[in-house]
């Protein structure tokens, strides 16, 4: 017997709640037309690792804990000689986030994570790009709490781009807002 798998919360929430919202405050008249999240990005640069090439494996198993999936190892695109780096020589590791696995890390990173973080009065709303697509960079991988500490051997900062298909800074603004992302008031 085959059993339909169900959606996302915040999948559901989106077309539920967040398509009809923003319809009527931006006024679009076809569902096509609303901003959605379309991909999250999520990019660990490791500049250390230029020295200890052990400190990229660590990097992405951390990051593949925290998202379900392999990430990519980044190289550099060209050597910098006052960084000490060379063409090809890995520097960090990213991955992207689409469709479900983006919803069910969106949900655990606002449900889970953002309470974690010392201090935390919501993101500064001001790191869009003039497209609507979001950025915000977190210093700590052990907010997750798939990462287990025990096995950490250095704390590492990562970049987070939440990208939507909005259109302005304000849609994607919206659109966040409405999914739960905690912007400071």
């Amino acid at each position: 017997m085959e059993t339909k798998t169900q959606k996302p919360k915040y999948q559901e929430d989106y077309e539920k709640n967040v398509v009809p919202a923003l319809m009527e405050k931006f006024g679009y008249k076809n569902r096509m037309a609303v901003p959605r999240l379309e991909k999250i990005v999520i990019n660990m640069g490791i500049g250390e690792a230029r020295d200890n090439p052990k400190l990229i494996e660590s990097a992405r198993r951390d990051l593949s804990m925290i998202v379900g999936q392999m990430p990519k190892v980044t190289k550099a695109r060209k050597a910098v000689s006052n960084f000490k780096i060379r063409e090809g020589m890995s520097i960090g590791c990213a991955v992207t986030l689409r469709g479900r696995r983006m919803y069910e890390f969106l949900q655990r990173f606002i449900e889970v994570a953002c309470p974690r973080i010392r201090d935390f009065r919501g993101f500064m709303d001001r790191s869009f790009d003039g497209h609507g697509n979001f950025t915000f960079g977190l210093t700590d991988q052990t907010i997750f709490p798939e990462v287990e500490l025990d096995k950490v051997e250095r704390t590492q900062g990562m970049s987070i781009t939440l990208s939507t298909t909005a259109q302005a800074d304000e849609e994607g603004r919206e659109l966040l807002k409405s999914l739960g992302f905690p912007f400071r008031k």
